[in-house]
């Protein structure tokens, strides 16, 4: 412009308006470049690159297992008989498998065998002796019926009247004959006639040859091992009390021997124990059963000798508690 003050750059040491206003440099903006639309979003990953088609896949080592697993595929693979089933690992039989089954049924049927074995033993033991004892109430019945209502005060012969008719005796196994009582093991039983098995079912059983209670000889008496019958017998020591009683008199036995011999000795029942063939000349008991506990392969003896009878008139024996 005419008249006009020239423009002088600053620092150029020309003279300047003073008044005028200072100058400001301008600042040049800089070219807006182009913006990466994946500045605010991250980089996105790009992928890898594609391996060479004819490259053979990589492949991966399978897992061994630790010890004591197994390892069961979870898919059917082919065999030379077809496909086999994801389930032929588990269900295939092997040795182990079939040593196992064998252990485990061998153990099941020791196990029921066990069971059935102390089923038996406790009938034998306990069971038993309920039974025994319920026949023998029954034989003690039959034996006051036959001897009537004088005598025993321990055998309670059934009462009748003229308006009442008398009740059959009770129909039980054997026909009883005697009482017999040890009061050292607190035992007593009614003695039937025989010694076989069906005899001595349910009570002691007197040898049809030998001599009745307080006769000259030997009354001779067998008995199961049982809890109901002779169980205790091996508890009986010299001079022990054993009492028969028949229809009228107790007699008092005292005990001379204890002892073991086989089965095949039968001379422990002769009229003179051990001496057959030889005249008795006193009135002798011997017990008979078996030895030792649950077995028979021996027979358990004691023999006993008359010490005195007492008339039944006369009360119990004082060896009774009379």
């Amino acid at each position: 412009m005419p008249g006009a003050a020239p423009d002088t750059a600053p620092g150029t040491g020309s003279a300047t308006d003073p008044a005028a206003t200072a100058l400001i440099p301008r600042v040049a903006s800089p070219t807006p470049a182009a913006v990466d639309s994946t500045a605010l979003m991250g980089a996105v990953p790009q992928p890898p690159c594609e391996a060479d088609a004819t490259a053979e896949p990589a492949t991966e080592e399978p897992a061994q297992p630790r010890r004591g697993e197994r390892v069961i595929k979870l898919r059917p693979e082919q065999s030379a008989d077809g496909y086999k089933s994801v389930h032929s690992e588990l269900t295939r039989p092997t040795f182990r498998s079939r040593l196992r089954t064998g252990v485990r049924a061998a153990g099941e049927v020791l196990i029921t065998f066990g069971i059935v074995v102390l089923l038996f033993a406790g009938y034998e033991i306990w069971g038993k002796s309920v039974i025994v004892n319920a026949h023998q109430n029954d034989l003690s019945q039959q034996l006051a019926e036959a001897w009537g209502p004088p005598g025993d005060p321990t055998v309670t012969p059934s009462t009748t009247s003229s308006s009442t008719p008398a009740s059959a005796p009770p129909k039980v196994q054997g026909t009883p004959i005697a009482g017999l009582y040890i009061p050292r093991l607190d035992k007593n039983w009614i003695v039937v006639e025989g010694v076989t098995q069906k005899d001595l079912r349910y009570a002691p059983g007197h040898y049809p040859t030998s001599a009745l209670p307080g006769q000259l000889g030997n009354f001779s008496i067998a008995g199961h091992r049982n809890r109901a019958t002779f169980w205790r017998l091996d508890e009986l020591d010299d001079g022990d009390v054993i009492v028969a009683e028949d229809r009228d008199n107790w007699h008092i036995y005292r005990v001379t021997r204890n002892h073991i011999v086989t089965p095949s000795e039968v001379a422990v029942v002769a009229p003179v124990p051990g001496e057959p063939g030889t005249k008795p000349t006193d009135a002798m008991l011997t017990l008979t059963t078996c030895h030792p506990k649950f077995d028979n392969y021996e027979r358990l003896i004691i023999h006993a000798k008359l010490d005195r009878t007492q008339a039944k008139s006369a009360g119990r024996p004082a060896e009774l508690g009379g």
